[in-house]
């Protein structure tokens, strides 16, 4: 690593809740591919409680705060997803999952398209 690349650190405490968050993202879905639907249901509540919290943790630092807002819009539509498959015969239900999983993206975008346009402006 060079001497002059900057560090990317993050305190102990809000990595433990990421890690933590993966446990309940995966629990959630192997609910869903396993049909357990109270289970898949009960498991939206600390998934989505998690993604929330890193997000706020985050706030102050821009790159963070957008990518885990992301994450975010992603568990949403998962979610949503996995509910009209659960309860629902309509799969056409589950194509509005596409608003979640977009406003995610346009987020991205959002950042991204601004990291570019900054770098070339001090070029």
């Amino acid at each position: 690593m060079a001497a002059s690349e900057e560090m990317y650190r993050i305190p102990a405490r809000f990595r433990r809740i990421e890690n933590l968050h993966i446990v309940f993202w995966l629990l959630k879905d192997l609910c869903w591919v396993m049909l357990w639907r109270p289970l898949g249901i009960a498991m939206i509540v600390p998934t989505m409680g998690a993604a929330l919290l890193i997000t706020w943790q985050t706030r102050n630092i821009k790159s963070e705060l957008l990518h885990n807002l992301a994450v975010v819009f992603w568990i949403t539509a998962n979610a949503y997803w996995m509910i009209t498959e659960f309860f629902s015969d309509d799969d056409s239900l589950r194509y509005y999952a596409v608003i979640p999983f977009s406003l995610g993206i346009i987020v991205i975008a959002y950042y991204y398209i601004g990291e570019f346009w900054q770098r070339l402006k001090k070029n």
